[in-house]
């Protein structure tokens, strides 16, 4: 099914960035209103709020395939009823952009303050459209693009070259009827005719506009730039209500009881910015906004598959309903775990398969795996005379084998691993030979790169690059890892150590992230010595906290139990160490000392020094230098 815009050509301020193109001279089939062009208001992101596609009351028992002529002048075998193409309609003109660029805390205030106020969720509408309507009072009549879905014209074309039919219209806003939250314009095509097609026939736009009784969803309708002051006004209150039902309206809302139902807009509205700021990893930003397509349009699949059920469903009908509606269920409870755990990148936010831990071998013995794509005797020489050699082509291969104990050895090469994601047996990895030369790389269609579970892991030697995961580039989930003289080029978040894990870290290479090179969550515990953490925080954009996270991050309550030893953190945006605290009155005596700090008071440095005493914090011969806010920072989340 075709639809308009998708969410991601939406701006920070929900504004439509569409992309024209050029899809004014194209090859198409064009349907008529008499051939079953259905009633329909097809809900896309272009559409009104939350319609119901419903069945076509009109049709010709023989479909007409009407096409325009080819461009050489010859005209497709088999046409039938060949319509003449009216004169080519002239390019559309631009559309209104809002300029007006809201932040999170200022949408915040607009949609829960100011629209929805204490509103539930099943009077949403009813507020979108008042608010709209007050708006609409100040003209009634202006120019604008029509953008619909393409079905009601075309009975065959490609949805990438067509997402949308544009047709410059005259609009007239009616009065809101109180029965209807769902405002509609009417509209007439305006001179000169103008399309984002140019041999669109004019007679087939009028007869669809005839069959809508010339009402269209006002939502499917862009004021065009160059009109007055409250033309743009109305513009700009479209957009506010297009953002609301692109982004933040779930259709199961009114559904469910919601006690405070701006509360959860709110978080909604925080989650969208997280998103947009790389807060969230943009791979899970990218599939959560791909889940959120996928339910609306099963959804419509369901609505349209019951609607073409005429009388008693058969028994094949009925299964394929639950079938639909099953689907549709998941997704939606799929979509809500997401939203409640807000997309974090540690959270149970997507299925995983669970790796039960082997244990050893029945017979006890232990065994290297090596890794390359062939194998010298050369290679192994240096490996005691009994011990045990499997070797492997790939690291996946290798680590399927494993049991607890083992040992993959890997030789130079770039290499790729899923199953790093679900290290649960006691091994070591390490490389041999230059470490620089011995690449691990992310597969980015999976949301993890390296993840343990392991009561002890090591991995040693070794380059991992982060390409398009949405992970840390290593998460310690549980257990001890060990990371000795390794490099880490990250893309998304870096090292995080969850509650309860120990990480030990030695000689590594932390740069790239876009939060903290190492995240340190509470009750965790970490040894870090001799390594080097830079160009770290990495977002796009963010808020007071985001921007503090820089080398190491370490969340509080409890404390994490942390020492840090001859590490060299330097040029990362931020803190070199960041220390978030939940405590607003304790953070607030301790931010005052820091300022006081800067400025050499030397009782507000001992201030400081005992509350990195209290937090359990081991310094030692650290390097700390050109961090953006300084080398250590006490914030409250």
């Amino acid at each position: 099914m075709a639809s308009g815009c998708t969410p991601e050509s939406v701006s920070v301020d929900g504004t439509v960035e569409h992309d024209e193109g050029d899809a004014r001279l194209l090859a198409v089939r064009f349907r008529r209103p008499e051939d079953g062009v259905q009633s329909s208001s097809v809900r896309s992101v272009l559409a009104s709020p939350r319609p119901l596609k419903t069945a076509g009351t009109r049709g010709s028992d023989a479909r007409r395939r009407l096409l325009p002529p080819q461009l050489d002048g010859r005209e497709e075998a088999g046409t039938q009823d060949q319509v003449p193409v009216s004169a080519e309609a002239l390019p559309l003109p631009a559309v209104y952009v809002s300029k007006v660029r809201l932040s999170g805390s200022q949408r915040i205030s607009l949609y829960c303050d100011q629209i929805l106020q204490s509103c539930k969720a099943d009077e949403a509408d009813e507020a979108m459209s008042k608010f709209l309507s007050e708006k609409l009072k100040e003209r009634n009549m202006w120019l604008g693009v029509w953008k619909t879905n393409p079905e009601l014209f075309f009975v065959k074309f490609e949805e990438t070259s067509i997402p949308y039919v544009g047709i410059l219209v005259e609009v007239t806003c009616k009065p809101r009827q109180a029965s209807s939250t769902h405002l509609k314009a009417t509209v007439a095509v305006a001179e000169p005719y103008s399309s984002n097609i140019a041999n669109l026939p004019r007679e087939l736009i009028d007869e669809v506009l005839e069959e809508l009784d010339h009402c269209v969803p006002l939502l499917e309708v862009y004021p065009v730039e160059g009109q007055d002051d409250d033309v743009s006004g109305i513009a700009h209150t479209l957009e506010v209500v297009r953002f609301f039902y692109d982004f933040l309206w779930r259709d199961w809302d009114d559904e469910e009881c919601c006690e405070n139902y701006t509360a959860l807009i709110e978080e909604r509205i925080r989650l969208y910015y997280d998103i947009q700021d790389g807060t969230i990893p943009g791979p899970i930003g990218q599939r959560f906004k791909r889940t959120l397509e996928k339910y609306r349009n099963k959804r419509l699949e369901l609505i349209e598959y019951q609607s073409n059920i005429k009388e008693d469903p058969s028994a094949a009908e009925a299964v394929e309903c639950w079938n639909k509606y099953y689907e549709v269920l998941m997704l939606c409870g799929l979509l809500k775990i997401w939203e409640d755990l807000r997309l974090r990148a540690h959270g149970p936010f997507f299925p995983r398969i669970l790796r039960r831990r082997k244990g050893q071998r029945d017979f006890g013995k232990v065994v290297t795996h090596i890794v390359a794509k062939m194998m010298t005797t050369d290679m192994v020489k240096d490996f005691p005379a009994d011990t045990l050699l499997q070797q492997h082509d790939n690291l996946d291969t290798a680590l399927d084998n494993c049991y607890c104990g083992d040992t993959v050895v890997i030789f130079p090469g770039e290499y790729q691993a899923v199953g790093l994601a679900l290290i649960t047996d006691d091994i070591t990895i390490k490389g041999i030979g230059r470490k620089e030369e011995i690449v691990i790389v992310s597969d980015p269609l999976y949301d993890s790169f390296v993840a343990s579970k392991a009561q002890n892991v090591k991995l040693m030697h070794l380059t991992f690059v982060q390409r398009g995961t949405s992970d840390g580039i290593v998460v310690v989930e549980s257990g001890h890892m060990i990371l000795d003289d390794c490099i880490l080029k990250c893309e998304g978040t870096g090292v995080c150590v969850l509650t309860g894990a120990a990480l030990t870290m030695k000689h590594c290479e932390i740069t790239g992230a876009q939060g903290a090179g190492v995240e340190l969550y509470p009750g965790s515990a970490a040894v870090l010595e001799g390594n080097e953490i830079h160009h770290c925080n990495n977002f796009k954009m963010g808020d007071i906290l985001k921007s503090t996270l820089g080398g190491i991050n370490l969340k509080v309550l409890p404390a994490p139990h942390v020492k840090l030893n001859n590490n060299h953190i330097y040029n990362n945006n931020g803190y070199g160490v960041t220390i978030v605290q939940p405590d607003e009155k304790f953070c607030s005596s301790v931010d005052e000392t820091l300022g006081g700090a800067a400025a050499g008071d030397k009782k507000e440095e001992d201030t400081l020094s005992k509350a990195i005493q209290n937090l359990s914090l081991e310094m030692a011969n650290n390097k700390l230098e050109a961090n953006t806010m300084g080398d250590i920072g006490i914030v409250f989340s």
